[in-house]
């Protein structure tokens, strides 16, 4: 029977890269981890790693125990905290991924009259999921999803919260900035400024570019909001944000917005939560919250 301390055996070895240094972690000795990894593999009929010299390489069976040790210890660790909480008569942590670069800026908003009206609730961001924002809500790693991209997936519920356009941002002086809308032949000589994501994912590419068969000149990434636009105010290339965020930079560096052709792009935010949480007080004031602040 696979027990939860062998799951976090492979997942501390896989972590850590030996068995001495996952024993450490886990407060118990070589040897003791060694022989629950022998008995275990004794029952299962499979080894679980080969020693390859001094390292150790997981098998089939193992990297499959290590797959479900990902998924499955969260949930448990989740599990736990929310049931001391409830032992010690806390409200709990509202956790809450991104999945949306700029969409920080506007969690913001919402955070701060939040904590203000639930004093007994914390709030914890994550941006970087091992399985991605909507694995994440069903692993129970993260209790809500801003996304502007739902995935409809039973178990699932996505309700948007927020409108917006997403739209150019060009230089000030940039001879963009003098059009009413641009068109997707436009950026072909164009340097792209975007965060970090795959283009299949950036609206600018799959609703406006990509349709035209038109790439940028080049494309080039930044993690960071304010070095993207302190770049595109020098004239260093284009980005494509959110008009509320845009907006809010054109009002302290010298830029200039541009609508993304002539209907221009409408998007929204929504918020994803498992169907089980809906109950929870906390969890649909937040909700509530989002809606009524951008409404």
């Amino acid at each position: 029977m696979i027990e939860r301390i062998h799951l976090r055996i492979v997942h501390a070895v896989d972590q850590y890269g030996s068995l001495t240094a996952a024993a450490k972690e886990l407060c118990v000795t070589q040897s003791a981890l060694s022989h629950t990894i022998r008995k275990l593999e004794d029952n299962l009929g499979n080894d679980i790693w080969l020693r390859e010299g001094r390292s150790l390489r997981l098998t089939e069976s193992g990297r499959y125990i290590l797959n479900i040790a990902n998924r499955v210890l969260p949930l448990l660790d989740h599990a736990e905290g929310k049931l001391k909480q409830i032992a010690q008569g806390e409200r709990g942590t509202l956790r809450i991924g991104m999945e949306c670069h700029p969409c920080y800026q506007w969690l913001l908003k919402v955070v701060s009259p939040f904590l203000d009206t639930w004093p007994d609730v914390d709030v914890d961001v994550k941006q970087k999921f091992q399985f991605g924002g909507v694995g994440a809500l069903l692993d129970y790693e993260i209790d809500l999803l801003v996304t502007p991209d739902p995935f409809y997936k039973s178990g699932l519920n996505f309700q948007p919260v927020f409108d917006y356009e997403q739209v150019l941002v060009v230089a000030r002086d940039h001879p963009l900035a003098l059009h009413n809308y641009a068109k997707a032949e436009d950026l072909r000589d164009q340097t792209l400024i975007t965060y970090p994501v795959a283009p299949d994912r950036l609206d600018i590419y799959s609703q406006f570019l990509n349709p035209a068969g038109v790439n940028p000149k080049l494309h080039k990434t930044s993690e960071a909001t304010d070095i993207m636009l302190q770049m595109v105010a020098c004239n260093r290339g284009v980005a494509a944000l959110p008009r509320w965020l845009a907006e809010e930079y054109c009002k302290t560096l010298p830029l200039a917005v541009v609508r993304l052709g002539e209907n221009g792009i409408a998007k929204k935010i929504y918020l994803g939560t498992r169907e089980g949480d809906t109950n929870i007080a906390y969890l649909k004031a937040f909700i509530d919250l989002a809606r009524e602040l951008n409404s």
